[in-house]
């Protein structure tokens, strides 16, 4: 019961790696609020749940990220963990540097730091009058690595790691840290069905650890973040990858078939 009594907001939540970490939260005691814009599906899980409630978001409305954190205030009384789990791209848009559209590019970009800016702005003003919090963004591993293709969701993700150090030095005063966990390719319903076999062979080869990450895993490290044990960490940057991308690229050419599992 790491998170007993601590009340937390995630974002993005009915499903995938969100949906993870509200189920890993409210087993380890949190108060969870799921943030979503389809508040049937959301409701039919928290009622699941036992301790999770739901408050509207919508990603294309800007102002409910700032709503939303308001409202779980007036429920509970204050916020103590705002988790940015949104993220969004356009793979059939988000295409390599010479090839993506500015204004896809600007759009995408604007999508992943506005979600994170507003909602933790909202979230700042709340904890710093209860004496603290803790702010967890969910980046990306493609923040750290240039990739082939998604030049926009990686820039946008890299301006979040940078925006979560930002956000950790000058809220320190205010004793609200801020810390960022970067998934990998990660077991979600969108990899099942919008990547080949034949691409994930590929990526696993470049993983040392030989497999895909599980959404569970994604949620531990942001259980640790929001507990009180991570009461000295802050600014971190934390990569959940299985090993992505610390590797030479010789190393995925010298790794077999049978090696992977």
């Amino acid at each position: 019961m790491r998170l007993k009594e601590k009340v937390i907001l995630v974002t993005a939540s009915t499903r995938g790696i969100g949906l993870a970490i509200v189920k890993k939260c409210a087993k380890e005691g949190a108060k969870v609020y799921m943030a979503a814009r389809n508040m049937e599906r959301a409701q039919e899980i928290a009622d699941t749940l036992g301790s999770v409630k739901c408050v509207y978001n919508d990603a294309t409305k800007p102002e409910t990220f700032s709503s939303m954190v308001d409202n779980v205030v007036l429920d509970a009384g204050r916020i103590d963990v705002l988790v940015n789990n949104f993220g969004t791209s356009n793979p059939g848009k988000d295409l390599d540097f010479a090839n993506t559209d500015p204004q896809v590019f600007l759009e995408t970009v604007n999508l992943n730091l506005r979600s994170v800016i507003i909602a933790s702005q909202a979230a700042v003003r709340h904890m710093a009058l209860r004496g603290g919090g803790s702010i967890i963004n969910i980046s990306s591993v493609g923040g750290q690595v240039p990739d082939v293709s998604q030049v926009a969701y990686g820039t946008g993700k890299a301006a979040v790691n940078y925006l979560t150090k930002l956000i950790a030095v000058q809220e320190a005063k205010h004793h609200i840290r801020c810390n960022a966990v970067l998934p990998g390719m990660t077991a979600t319903e969108a990899v099942e069905k919008h990547l080949s076999d034949d691409f994930r062979n590929l990526f696993l080869r470049h993983i040392p650890l030989g497999r895909i990450g599980q959404p569970d895993e994604i949620a531990e490290a942001v259980c640790y973040f929001a507990s009180d044990a991570s009461a000295y960490t802050t600014g971190q940057i934390l990569t959940v990858s299985g090993g992505f991308g610390l590797a030479s690229p010789v190393y995925g050419d010298t790794v077999t078939k049978s090696a992977l599992r």
